[in-house]
């Protein structure tokens, strides 16, 4: 190889290809397309994962797991970060965990555990607890408060929320 043979064939601005431009041009009457069938029709797209007739790799690996997107997603604080972020006294609420960035990401339901020590008295507002943190809070002179959780509205047979409310 020589050092002039290295960018050779390279074009840095290569021609777009210019189809339907007469015989000339070497692209013209069919375009590339060839002759009849599937592909040569306008209006032609194939599904990405199409290989062919073949079953498609898609469907071929084997499928696991399970995801439930109507689970409720659980914030988690332990009881080290509540140590580390609050002084004594302090009244920790899930909008003031979101604040301080200590849970600060979407959740339905916040559960503060037990791993790390707690040696502040704190009023602890959640949705749960664990039986290790709330002992260690009580233990430490503090106290747990439990939020309530929105229930689901149950629809009655006539199908209306409003109905049901009426009714009870």
């Amino acid at each position: 190889m020589k050092i002039h043979d290295v960018n050779e064939g390279i074009n840095k601005f290569k021609k777009r290809k210019r189809i339907g431009r007469g015989t000339g041009s070497g692209l013209g009457k069919t375009s590339g397309r060839g002759h009849k069938g599937q592909k040569s029709r306008s209006g032609f797209s194939q599904h990405p994962t199409f290989q062919g007739g073949a079953m498609p790799m898609i469907r071929r690996v084997a499928k696991r797991g399970f995801n439930n997107k109507w689970a409720k997603k659980i914030g988690e604080v332990n009881l080290w970060e509540l140590e580390a972020n609050f002084d004594a006294g302090a009244e920790v609420t899930p909008e003031l965990l979101k604040k301080r960035n200590l849970c600060n990401y979407r959740f339905d339901e916040l559960k503060v555990l037990g791993k790390g020590e707690l040696k502040k008295k704190l009023t602890v507002t959640a949705h749960r607890f664990s039986k290790s943190a709330r002992e260690a809070i009580e233990k430490a002179g503090g106290t747990c408060v439990v939020l309530e959780t929105a229930k689901p509205v149950i629809k009655n047979k006539m199908g209306s929320a409003k109905a049901a409310a009426a009714k009870a």
